[in-house]
């Protein structure tokens, strides 16, 4: 039992250390240790009283009868500290949203982000949402499956739309939020991303949008980005059948979706992107990016190992080396697409992020901010990985309500500026 002991804290040791230094290269490397560093840094209380039950079990069998059970004990303990700053930095979340709210929309932003007083109140994550871990759609929100947005042959691109079930919550011209889902542009669908945020949206009196988009390797860039241009006519055209305003649309997304969301918010109206429909309005009224890749060139280095865009983009998402085509990548990065017409952004990083390093995510908001008017929200959180709102957590509860007030705002004051729809607004929104 002793070595046992020892082993047991060995393990937990090396998992709460890649949690606060995970692996940066090779970029295999990079991938498991960001697996395993998200379960440890978004899961800690889970994992604390893994460790706890764990350890005492093997305490009270008999694992300190020799000096390598001790050992363990010891590494166990350095373990469950760590985690402990995981849930400390967790419980700051919510004061670094303010904070960045405050400083990127004014510090009367909370009077303008005031909840319809006819709705119920906000949902709170309870006990048991934690203890599931996965995030189940509330009992007042309705899911409308597979409203299919094109049609290319035999394949049909679909989405879901998310809404209060009860039509009493239901406002007409309700404000739109439509969700990219993020894998690395090769796997990932409508309804395993951003749930949270379409749930806490929807309860808001929002009318949220998933989406599934053509994936790589099959589909080469810009396919992704003309699917996402897609859903956007689908939204002009049809959202207000399901009580939206097609005249107020925000984007966000995760990950590659963050990225396919910046590059739809900064890239209005561009032909290239929309030859079927050109007299579709696709310009949006904001934009939220959680850890998103903004630079597919990466002249910054950003990324600490050559898998990212010598593997995924040059040999599976573009399908053209860089040295070729490097006017292309430029193209398909966001950074390299601001503009003065830029909505506003929220943009929200984890410290430890080791699929898309944080210095990328600064970058773009440093460019961001030198050239908009337009409010720029920057929520840099410690400790957070990749990935960090896809489970009830402590921290994604914060970063949910965050983004539910940065949305709120935003729309209050376009609502100020633009007036009620009228019923040609509703029917469609062309250029």
């Amino acid at each position: 039992m002793p070595v046992l002991l020892f082993a047991l804290g060995c393990a937990f040791a090396a998992l709460t250390a890649i949690s606060h230094i995970p692996p940066q290269r090779p970029g295999t490397f990079a991938l498991v240790g960001w697996f395993f560093g998200w379960l440890t840094s978004e899961l800690p209380l889970h994992h604390l009283i893994l460790q706890l039950v764990v350890v005492g079990w093997a305490v009270a069998a008999g694992g300190l009868a020799e000096p390598i059970g001790w050992l363990g004990l010891g590494l166990a303990g350095l373990s469950m500290v760590g985690l402990v700053v995981h849930v400390r930095n967790a419980l700051r979340t919510t004061e670094l949203i303010d904070d960045a709210l405050a400083v990127g929309l004014g510090p009367d932003h909370a009077a303008r982000a005031a909840r319809d007083p006819s709705l119920p109140p906000p949902r709170r994550t309870t006990v048991l949402d934690l203890a599931l871990i996965m995030p189940f759609k509330p009992r007042g929100i309705e899911r409308v499956r597979n409203c299919v947005y094109h049609r290319e042959g035999r394949r049909r691109l679909c989405l879901d739309v998310y809404r209060a079930a009860d039509p009493a919550h239901r406002r007409p011209g309700a404000p739109v939020f439509l969700y990219v889902h993020g894998g690395a542009w090769v796997i990932g669908n409508k309804a395993q991303q951003g749930r949270l945020t379409v749930h806490r949206l929807a309860e808001a009196g929002w009318i949220c949008v998933s989406i599934n988009y053509r994936l790589s390797p099959r589909a080469t860039f810009p396919d992704h980005l003309i699917d996402v241009k897609r859903a956007i006519r689908w939204i002009r055209e049809n959202v207000a059948e399901y009580g939206g305003d097609p005249r107020f649309v925000i984007i966000g997304g995760g990950s590659a979706g963050a990225h396919l969301a910046s590059l739809a918010a900064l890239t209005p109206n561009a032909d290239e992107y929309q030859r079927e429909f050109p007299e579709v309005d696709t310009s949006l009224q904001g934009c939220v990016a959680f850890y998103g890749v903004y630079d597919f060139s990466d002249r910054d280095r950003a990324f600490r190992h050559r898998a990212f865009r010598n593997l995924l983009l040059e040999r599976i998402v573009m399908k053209r080396r860089f040295a070729d085509a490097p006017e292309e990548f430029d193209k398909a990065s966001p950074r390299w697409r601001i503009g003065g017409h830029a909505p506003p952004f929220m943009i929200m990083h984890g410290s430890h992020d080791s699929l898309a390093p944080l210095l990328g995510a600064r970058r773009f908001r440093d460019e961001l901010q030198k050239v908009t008017a337009a409010p720029v929200v920057w929520a840099e959180l410690p400790g957070a990985q990749h990935a960090f709102e896809i489970f009830p957590s402590i921290r994604s509860a914060a970063v949910v309500t965050g983004v539910e007030q940065f949305c709120a705002a935003i729309h209050s004051d376009w609502r100020r500026a633009a007036g009620p729809a009228t019923t040609a607004d509703s029917a469609s929104c062309q250029r």
